[in-house]
């Protein structure tokens, strides 16, 4: 039996001799090896205030220039993302083609996130299609008529709340 490990018991487990270190005490006498001064060296901005000075816009005291510049306009917070796909890109699709954005995503037209698809006019459709998305611009709509298709534009996804539902 002498041979056998011996299992740890949670009550008797103890770091190793050595492992721990008392916490080192600061500014309590010279004798303390870190007395007077508390190691901050003499004088100066760094020993006399606990400030973080190596933050990202610390200047010395100065203002920060992130602080003097002049604020302007605002950011939304969720804009509306709308992804464009002109027309150029839709002549791959064959004749009499039902254009979603399913099929949109299928070919590597629209990536991502989006919250609206919009058809825009740059290049020719050769052949009819029919094209449902949420917006077109005026000269995509009149050329995708003038070849004999259809632009179908369907409810956008992507809709403010009522004010019932907020509440308010």
């Amino acid at each position: 039996m002498a041979d056998l490990p011996e299992i740890p018991i949670l009550s008797r487990l103890a770091p190793p001799p050595g492992a721990v270190k008392s916490k080192r005490r600061k500014g309590r006498g010279i004798g303390s090896g870190l007395g007077k001064t508390a190691g901050k060296g003499q004088k100066g901005q760094k020993a006399r205030h606990p400030g973080n000075f190596k933050k990202l816009a610390f200047e010395g005291g100065q203002m920060p220039l992130y602080r003097r510049m002049p604020k302007v306009g605002f950011a939304k917070i969720n804009p509306r993302v709308v992804a464009h796909v002109n027309l150029r890109d839709l002549a791959r699709f064959e004749a009499g083609a039902q254009v979603d954005e399913a099929l949109l995503r299928d070919a590597g037209l629209v990536r991502g996130r989006c919250d609206a698809v919009k058809v825009l006019g740059q290049g020719e459709l050769p052949h009819a299609m029919t094209i449902m998305v949420e917006a077109f611009s005026a000269s995509a709509k009149e050329k995708i008529e003038k070849v004999g298709g259809t632009a179908i534009v369907t409810p956008p996804r992507h809709t403010t709340r009522s004010p019932e539902e907020t509440g308010a």
